[in-house]
């Protein structure tokens, strides 16, 4: 029910923005309003609390964003509020960045490799991710995890390539599981 709330607000939110021609700009304020609903938890279950009246809720959100972000987003999150799918912010908002990064062919990597990439090392990752795949570019998230041994593993959205040492030994493991050896 959830991924339905984010994807049917979310969605609405990003129709908006494309007919206005601010999907720049919305997406600015969009990650702003997240920056800011993260770093404020109390803010969030104040705005979700079961006793404190609508016209509260709208008149604390008015305040907190009327003169930071444009009427549209406002807006949306006054209808979010009035609809009680605040509790649902983070996803819906999260979903609008996501289509925004699709629609401008955006794409997010996590490249987990066994030691720090050098520079040049992340360029030519790009590079290659770039030449791969239909995304005009990337915003790369880098991990090390040391038990991999060497090599990297590389999540696009539902896709990993996996490529290291760890897991090829873990298969080779398998594959000499299930021989049998003949006295």
């Amino acid at each position: 029910m959830a991924k339905l709330v984010s994807k049917t607000y979310g969605e609405a939110l990003f129709e908006v923005a494309v007919e206005d021609g601010t999907v720049d700009s919305l997406l600015r304020e969009v990650e702003a309003v997240l920056e800011v609903i993260d770093a404020n938890e109390e803010y969030v279950k104040l705005l979700t609390h079961p006793k404190l009246p609508v016209e509260e809720k709208i008149s604390l959100l008015e305040k907190a964003f009327k003169t930071k972000v444009s009427d549209t987003l406002v807006g949306f999150l006054v209808t979010i509020v009035e609809k009680g799918r605040f509790a649902e912010i983070r996803s819906i908002l999260s979903y609008f960045v996501d289509k925004v990064r699709e629609y401008q062919q955006i794409g997010v990597a996590y490249v987990t490799s066994a030691t720090t990439l050098t520079e040049t090392q992340q360029e030519e990752v790009v590079k290659r991710l770039l030449e791969t795949t239909s995304y005009v570019k990337f915003i790369m998230n880098y991990n090390v995890d040391p038990t991999l041994i060497g090599g990297m593993v590389i999540r696009i959205g539902d896709r990993v390539v996996d490529s290291s040492i760890k897991t090829k030994l873990g298969r080779m493991g398998k594959e000499l599981s299930q021989i049998q050896l003949a006295n």
